[in-house]
């Protein structure tokens, strides 16, 4: 049997960037069908629900993971004294440790509590890809769970609901002209820049809620086609504009937020068009199973300054939470790594909460 670090490291030698996670999924769940589970996994496309524990008197809970990373510069896979070097050892293949390691050593005939674990492809990529929003659709027993936590890199620390994300193309379109006779054309870089001061005078807006602070925040993360030639005025500026809100907001009431800060509504100089919108999520700080997973050694409480999959579980009026052993810091990272000792007491907190339910 396999201890979490183990299973990290061959988490880590199988490379599963974003679009290529079939080969990990397969192999993650032939390495569970060893297992005595009440059935067989459930597989959808390269994701999998695998059902560990059925028929307990207990809450359903579920273990959710994404088995994506990120297209990164990393060596070879590899423990160096108290890390494990390796594309998503901390986001969030540290995770997906803990959950087979859960699985492999638990005795799951004794487990108090229905208990699934969920594998799942292209988190890393838009909303609308993300194989999570058919899995929850089509899954016939994930709508019953209690409360999904996603173990998303956090350091062991409860991060509560998330922030949603909404990415625009915002594009101004001027007119070309030799740049010798400029005022024959109109510029769109320059014709950005009321909106782009905007923009840089612009703080966070902190959001107060269940004792949480969030924030929102707009930030301009490309620009492109700024641009003909040295000698001609440009006449086309693009940019991706990314607002992260509060889970105060709804998605519709954060989208319109976004057209009216680019001021286009019904101007001819520039438009908007929303790409990847993502809805937030709630904390639910005062769930019992939460606060459950607080008694049995989660480190802090925190809101969640980021999106989460969380969201697609409270869209669907299930509870969750962001709670894992990779560290926050590290992911997306150039050689990615993550702390062992963080990895065994992220188990050693999950087993304990496991059992608590039980009782």
């Amino acid at each position: 049997m396999s201890g979490p670090a183990d299973i990290l490291l061959w988490l880590c030698m199988q490379p599963s960037p974003i679009g290529e996670e079939r080969a990990l999924c397969d192999a993650v769940q032939a390495r569970l069908a060893r297992l005595p589970l009440p059935a067989p996994a459930h597989r959808y496309g390269d994701s999998i629900v695998v059902p560990v524990a059925r028929g307990r008197p207990g809450p359903h809970v579920a273990l959710v993971g994404h088995l994506d990373t990120v297209r990164t510069e990393n060596g070879p896979a590899r423990i160096e004294g108290d890390r494990c070097f390796g594309a998503g050892a901390s986001d969030m293949k540290s995770g997906l440790a803990v959950m087979i390691a859960l699985a492999e050593a638990l005795d799951l005939g004794a487990l108090g509590c229905n208990l699934s674990l969920v594998f799942y492809a292209r988190e890393e990529g838009p909303f609308a890809d993300n194989e999570l929003g058919p899995v929850l659709q089509f899954d016939p027993e994930l709508s019953k769970v209690d409360l999904a936590v996603c173990m998303e890199p956090s350091d062991n620390k409860l991060h509560l609901g998330c922030v949603g994300s909404i990415h625009a193309t915002v594009t101004f379109v001027g007119r070309t002209a030799h740049s010798a006779r400029p005022w024959e054309g109109v510029n769109a870089i320059t014709a950005a820049a009321d909106f782009l001061s905007r923009l840089r005078a612009m703080g966070p807006v902190e959001s107060q809620i269940e004792g949480l602070t969030y924030r929102s925040v707009t930030t301009v993360t490309q620009a492109r086609d700024g641009g003909r030639g040295r000698n001609v005025v440009p006449d086309r500026f693009v940019l991706n504009v990314n607002h992260r809100f509060a889970p105060d907001r709804s998605l519709q009431e954060a989208s319109a937020y976004v057209r009216a800060l680019a001021g286009v509504s019904g101007g001819a100089d520039a438009s908007v068009e929303l790409t990847d919108l993502s809805p937030a999520a709630l904390p639910n700080a005062s769930h019992p199973l939460i606060k459950a997973l607080v008694r049995a050694g989660a480190r802090a409480i925190e809101p969640k300054q980021a999106w989460t999959d969380v969201a697609r579980f409270a869209a669907r009026g299930i509870a969750a939470v962001n709670f894992g052993p990779g560290e926050n810091a590290q992911a997306h990272q150039k050689n990615e790594s993550t702390s062992l000792l963080l990895l065994q007491e992220g188990y050693a907190i999950v087993a304990r909460w496991l059992a608590a339910l039980g009782s």
